[in-house]
């Protein structure tokens, strides 16, 4: 990853080290910094961010059809091949696009061509919001739309992926709207209290059903886990499953005599589509009852 600078370092540091520092925020297009270079000083990111996109949406169709080929396919042959950028070797890398089996790599290749047969440039898509899942509904969906419906929605998928990789760059972006955090905590209703001690795992869930084990935490002494499942980034549209450890919860809490706890463990299955939301996940519960929503 490109070392971080800071917005004043950015506004006073030669043309020569911006460019090269915001080269590769737009993909193999480093002509959009040096587009934008004397312009500085730019008061915050969010405004260099709008001065480097409004220079790519002012471009004329061939120039635009240029720049959107500039992007890789996902999971394309480039990925397969590790010819790509280190940002979008990392973006793809965060659903291991890069290394799908046969049967998979089929499916993208069929739909890479769809689409670019359609199009006339390749599908586009801020894979870092998306799950495998979600990537490929979209995918399916986009095909449907007409050519000018897809330029659109290209940009504005462009936009998307140049804030984030600029704030990668930026220590101090203070750019809004970026991440999303979900997080949980459990109330023991029948001694009414927090539950300290509560094992937690988060899931995401494929369409087939099988489970990858995302993140394992125990409650502390508010309920709540020491940090929450998930933030610091845009959380990926897909089905996820809480899975709380009740039972040992409450054998040691002294609430049940013996060693068969009614409830033992509590899958809680829901979706999330906002990748920049936040989402809280609680669960309130006694050895033989239990209720969850989504709080804020």
């Amino acid at each position: 990853m490109t070392e971080t600078m800071t917005l004043k370092k950015l506004n006073t540091c030669s043309s020569q080290d911006f460019i090269a520092a915001m080269a590769e925020v737009f993909e193999h297009a480093p002509w959009v910094a040096e587009a934008i270079v004397t312009e500085r000083p730019f008061e915050h990111v969010d405004a260099l961010h709008t001065a480097m996109l409004g220079k790519v949406l002012a471009l004329q169709s061939d120039a635009m059809i240029k720049l959107l080929s500039g992007h890789p396919e996902l999971a394309g042959a480039h990925a397969r091949l590790g010819q790509m950028t280190k940002d979008s070797v990392r973006e793809q890398g965060g659903l291991s696009l890069q290394t799908l089996n046969e049967g998979d790599a089929r499916q993208w290749d069929a739909l890479n061509l769809a689409y670019r047969d359609k199009f006339g440039f390749p599908f586009i898509l801020c894979i870092s919001r998306h799950s495998r899942m979600s990537a490929l509904r979209e995918f399916e969906a986009r095909l449907k739309n007409d050519r000018q419906t897809e330029l659109r929605l290209a940009l504005s998928e462009i936009g998307r992926i140049t804030r984030l990789r600029m704030a990668a760059r930026i220590a101090d972006h203070g750019m809004l709207g970026l991440t999303g955090v979900l997080s949980t905590h459990v109330l023991d209703t029948a001694n009414g209290r927090p539950a300290e001690g509560v094992r937690v795992q988060l899931y995401d869930v494929q369409d087939d059903g099988a489970r990858r084990l995302l993140v394992e935490a125990t409650t502390d002494m508010r309920g709540r886990t020491a940090k929450p499942l998930l933030s610091g980034m845009p959380l990926r549209i897909a089905t996820y499953e809480l899975v709380f450890h009740v039972g040992d919860y409450f054998l040691k809490a002294g609430n049940i005599k013996g060693d068969w706890p009614f409830l033992e463990v509590i899958p809680v299955r829901f979706n999330i589509k906002d990748p920049e939301g936040n989402y809280h996940v609680p669960l309130t519960v006694t050895p033989w009852s239990y209720s969850t929503y989504r709080g804020q």
